[in-house]
């Protein structure tokens, strides 16, 4: 889109007039497996989106986290577009946080431009993109566990899909087997998969299980490795995350600490990051909030400090966030999902030597072709 003239006062022109609720489902190419905290997540899931028409017959569409309440549309219904959502900023209001991104996607419609310029970015953003669904399938599903040639093969598979970057699921114990076993089992997954690939990225996340004592253990057995971050090593607080990060610039020099995924308190996560405690802050995309994020770089951008919001579940939140990276220099990676989901068009998007390619379209440049309304 070559036309940098946008009018904004095309928002003002479009009342909502309809607002659908439909269901949609995603397949993963693969049974995903076993996390440290939680048994096989499945072959995929069934999820809400929003879809929003106006009175002119814009529409856009975007992924709904709320439960479904047809009242909570009436707030919007028969509202000016400009009422309820602002250009630079993002939705006018945590009323309407439900309806964040239906809402990013309609306004990127109606004046015909991709949300990743609403945000700064001039140019279609090329944003690196590592593989996030190398699960515990050494040890899934429990009637037929892979064992370790199974990660290999799925590594493999996704390397094929043009993938470069690992992230590795740790924290076989203490649910899934005792310490001694668990430890040693994550140890060898990580080491074999840098065997297999010295040249990607590799980060590793524990889902908060580890304690102090089997990390250092784990980092003095991986260090070697060179791993790019630890993710949620622990319940994220400043006394143990100071002491790993000290631990680990000693051991394990370049790797980071990736925390603040699971029920964020900015109120203690930000003085963290300011201080160098946490390298990368990420907060769930959705959960936490496209326009929440966008209020937040801003602060963010004063310290410098990385983010990679998480992704898990859904490829539509990938894409979400490769969005958010046009307008932010600090996000080193995004967390790619590996899905299909029926009723969308995801074909603008291109992932490439471990690049995601985002499209030059309005909105997110997703297409909704069908979804079962309820």
């Amino acid at each position: 889109m070559k036309d940098d003239k946008i009018n904004l006062e095309e928002l003002s022109y479009h009342k909502i007039a309809c607002i659908k609720t439909l269901e949609l489902r995603n397949r993963y190419s693969r049974l995903n497996g076993k996390n440290s905290v939680r048994g096989e997540h499945g072959y995929g899931d069934n999820f809400l989106i929003k879809e929003i028409l106006t009175d002119q017959g814009a529409r856009g569409w975007g992924l709904y986290l709320d439960s479904y309440d047809k009242e909570k549309d009436g707030m919007l219904i028969g509202r000016r577009v400009s009422d309820v959502f602002q250009f630079e900023t993002g939705i006018l209001g945590q009323e309407h946080f439900a309806y964040d991104f239906a809402l990013h996607d309609l306004a990127g419609c109606i004046l015909n431009v991709p949300v990743y310029r609403m945000l700064g970015g001039s140019e279609p953003p090329i944003v690196h993109c590592y593989d996030g669904v190398i699960l515990m399938d050494d040890i899934s599903p429990d009637i037929e566990p892979g064992g370790l040639s199974r990660i290999l093969e799925e590594c493999k598979a996704d390397y094929e899909l043009g993938y470069r970057d690992f992230k590795i699921k740790i924290g076989r114990a203490p649910k899934w087997m005792d310490w001694k076993k668990g430890l040693k089992e994550d140890i060898e997954v990580t080491t074999m998969i840098r065997d297999h690939y010295p040249d990607a990225k590799i980060m590793v996340d524990a889902n908060s299980v580890y304690t102090m004592e089997k990390m250092k253990q784990y980092i003095n057995a991986t260090a070697d490795c060179k791993l790019y971050w630890i993710e949620e090593p622990f319940v994220e607080n400043y006394k143990e995350d100071l002491e790993l990060k000290e631990y680990i610039n000693d051991k394990s020099p370049g790797t980071m600490i990736a925390d603040g995924e699971a029920n964020p308190q900015l109120e203690k996560l930000l003085p963290m990051a300011e201080k160098g405690v946490i390298d990368v802050l990420q907060m769930d995309i959705a959960s936490f909030g496209f326009t929440n994020w966008r209020k937040l770089l801003p602060k963010l951008q004063e310290h410098q400090i990385k983010i990679s919001p998480h992704n898990w579940g859904l490829k539509i939140k990938t894409h979400y966030t490769a969005n958010l990276a046009a307008s932010y220099s600090y996000i080193p990676t995004i967390e790619g999902i590996i899905d299909e989901t029926e009723g969308v068009d995801f074909s603008g998007y291109h992932l490439n030597q471990g690049r995601i390619t985002i499209p030059d379209k309005a909105g997110f440049g997703m297409e909704l072709i069908w979804g079962k309304e309820i």
